[in-house]
C-alpha cells in the first residue's frame, strides 16, 4: 500500500461490521483499531484508561438524552480545566489518537464516529454495514445466548447506544447515507463480498494501485 489509507466502519448490532472490519484489515495486511482506541487515548492524555471504561458503561446504560449535543470541534480541554475528564473530552482525546492514526498509518477503524472526525481527510473511505432485522437477530444470536425477547431488547439497547453517541459528538444522524462513503447489506453479500466490495471502492476511489 503505497499510500495511508484509512477506512471506518459503523455498524448496526449484528450486521458483522466488526468481523467485516477484521477480514479486511487482515486482507490488506493493516492494522485494525477498536477497544484498543481507548487504550490510546489513555496513553494520549495520561487519564487512567478505567475512566475511558467506565463513562463508556455509564453512558451505556442511562444514554445521552439529559445531554445536550456536543459537536466535536477538533479541540482538546487542557489538565487545567475541571472539563479536562468529562465525557466530552474523553471523547476529544480519542477523536485526537483517531487522527494521528489517519495521519502516520492506513488502518481500519471501527465505531467511534471515526467518519466524522475524519471528515475533511481525503484518504479516508467511510463504510456503515447494515442489514434486515431477521438477519440481525440471526448473528447476534450466534454470540449472545439470549431467549428471543431479551435478545432483541439488547440489541435495541446496542443501537440505540450507538445512535445516541454519534449524534451527540457529531449533529448527526447515523444510519443517514449522506454520512458515509459506501453503505452495504451484509445479509445480501455476506462478509466476503463486503470485503470485497469495500477493496473494488476503495480502488475506485484512491487508485488501482493502492493495494499493491
Amino acid at each position: 500500500m503505497k499510500r495511508n489509507i484509512v477506512i471506518t466502519i459503523a455498524r448496526q448490532y449484528g450486521s458483522g461490521g466488526r468481523t467485516v472490519g477484521e477480514m479486511l484489515a487482515n486482507d490488506l495486511g493493516i492494522h485494525y483499531y477498536d477497544h484498543e482506541l481507548i487504550k490510546l487515548a489513555s496513553e494520549e492524555s495520561g487519564i487512567n484508561e478505567s475512566l475511558f471504561l467506565e463513562t463508556d458503561e455509564k453512558l451505556r446504560n442511562t444514554g445521552f438524552f439529559k445531554m445536550p449535543v456536543n459537536v466535536y470541534r477538533g479541540e482538546v480541554i487542557g489538565p487545567e480545566s475541571k472539563e479536562f475528564t468529562s465525557e466530552a473530552n474523553l471523547f476529544n482525546f480519542q477523536a485526537k489518537v483517531i487522527k494521528k492514526l489517519a495521519e502516520t498509518t492506513s488502518c481500519v477503524i471501527v465505531g467511534r464516529a471515526a467518519d466524522f472526525v475524519l471528515k475533511d481527510y481525503d484518504n479516508v473511505l467511510s463504510v456503515f454495514v447494515h442489514a434486515p432485522h431477521d438477519f440481525l437477530v440471526e448473528q447476534a444470536a450466534k454470540v449472545k445466548s439470549l431467549p428471543l425477547p431479551e435478545l432483541e431488547k439488547f440489541m435495541a439497547k446496542e443501537d440505540k447506544y450507538r445512535a445516541e453517541y454519534y449524534e451527540h459528538h457529531t449533529g448527526q444522524k447515523w444510519t443517514d447515507a449522506m454520512n458515509y462513503d459506501l453503505c452495504l447489506d451484509s445479509s445480501k453479500l455476506g462478509f466476503d463480498k463486503c470485503v470485497e466490495a469495500i477493496k473494488a471502492h476503495a480502488k475506485v476511489r484512491f487508485g488501482e494501485d493502492i493495494f499493491d
